[in-house]
């Protein structure tokens, strides 16, 4: 990609963002509250999956029995690939839902704006889980899902191509990601399937991958967001492992190359536990956690927030309509695709009532053991602009001749200034 274009690109994204939240902020709708006469809510969202919508319609669908001056609330799917720049593009055109669900890499910015309104703060979520969403002591955000990332294996594909079942490994003490190169390779050279899929990665989506560089006690910038990781020794060393899992081994798809594992394309995938409802019984499978990396073993969060906007339509009522969707009660029923970090909800049992198909230890090892210890994916403050110059900049990563260590050089000179600013 030339210069001028990399530039031009990074500029929309940082304007999309951090400028179109600011206005927001300062104008835009009349911030209502205590309407007068039928109220319709709508909430942006990223997933359009049924049985996602079909719970939360359920849920919306109670809260009205008790509220009939809400006549409608609606769920908006919008692209997960562009969720942030649709919702902050609509939010400038004035067309800015009562409630959204955000993202964790755009949280810095969202709740740094002025745009949202503080919610119920409620003790039974870990302190830890809010911390993200919390500005001067309130909060901006619930934490609507805390879910790690483990990893779905399809294990008649894994016995087809003649190798262990990560279960088995995991016993031994084995599973890491050296053995997922192995079996990757293996399963494609024997089967012509893909061995292991980060999804949603695809090449672009690069805040993915620290679900695997954790494991090499990688960060993309330290804690205070001032200093850039990428060309650290411990990014470098996850970095050529992926580089040679994609290029050496054939144990991941190249760029160009789509495998969905759900769709039986691939023996193994990372995801969150709310991609479970895509399963069918066309194959055997097991969910297990994240493969340990040259540090040990380790958990990566990612996290979505929900939270109402000050310049909304039907403030009032879409902030009681949160602390509704997000009570003890209707948490439980969200645990099933999208976790809760609630202290009560936190054991086995209760998270077995809302995932039978996943067996309890994969729920104490992956869920449980994941919302208390994990890592939150990066973000930051101009996520957008930052996001998308890191992007461009590992471009040259993704060929069979890259020099792993230069790349990630330039990517901290792309970077650099955004973060000391």
């Amino acid at each position: 990609m030339n210069t001028h274009l990399r530039n031009r690109r990074t500029t929309l994204a940082a304007l999309t963002v951090a400028g179109l939240l600011a206005l927001t902020a300062c104008g835009g709708g009349d911030g209502g509250s205590g309407s007068e006469g039928p109220v319709s809510l709508s909430m942006t969202i990223w997933t359009g999956n049924e049985e996602h919508l079909k719970l939360l319609n359920g849920i919306a669908a109670d809260y009205r029995k008790s509220h009939p001056e809400v006549k409608e609330i609606k769920f908006d799917t919008l692209p997960v690939e562009t969720y942030t720049t649709t919702l902050t593009t609509r939010i400038a055109g004035g067309k800015a839902p009562d409630l959204a669900w955000i993202l964790e890499n755009s949280a810095p910015d969202f709740v740094s704006s002025g745009a949202l309104v503080p919610v119920k703060d409620d003790p039974d979520v870990l302190p830890a889980a809010k911390k993200l969403w919390q500005r001067d002591g309130k909060l901006y955000a619930y934490p609507f899902s805390t879910s790690p990332y483990g990893v779905f294996v399809n294990t008649d594909l894994i016995k087809k191509a003649g190798q262990p079942a990560p279960a088995d490994l995991i016993e031994q003490g084995r599973w890491n990601w050296d053995e997922v190169a192995k079996i990757g390779s293996a399963v494609n050279a024997r089967t012509g399937k893909a061995g292991m899929v980060i999804r949603d990665f695809d090449y672009k989506a690069w805040d993915n991958l620290a679900s695997v560089w954790n494991g090499w006690g990688a960060e993309a910038w330290s804690e205070d967001g001032r200093t850039c990781g990428f060309d650290k020794p411990e990014m470098v060393g996850a970095m050529t492992y992926l580089h040679r899992a994609v290029f050496e081994d054939k144990a991941m798809p190249a760029p160009g190359t789509t495998a969905d594992f759900f769709s039986g394309e691939a023996a193994m995938t990372v995801t969150q536990i709310s991609r479970a409802s895509l399963l069918t019984d066309s194959f055997a499978w097991d969910f297990v956690p994240l493969p340990e990396g040259p540090k040990g073993p380790y958990d990566v969060i990612g996290q979505a927030g929900l939270g109402v906007f000050g310049n909304g339509r039907h403030v009032e009522e879409a902030t009681d309509f949160l602390t509704f969707m997000t009570n003890a009660e209707n948490s439980a029923k969200l645990g099933r695709f999208f976790p809760q970090a609630r202290t009560s909800q936190l054991d086995a049992a209760t998270l077995a009532a809302s995932n039978p198909q996943v067996k309890p230890e994969a729920l104490e090892e992956v869920v449980i053991n994941g919302i208390k210890e994990g890592k939150v994916k990066p973000s930051h403050t101009n996520q957008s602009e930052i996001a998308e110059a890191v992007r461009s900049a590992l471009d040259p990563l993704w060929t069979p001749d890259a020099d792993v260590e230069k790349v990630l050089g330039d990517v901290c000179s792309a970077i650099r200034p955004q973060l000391e600013k």
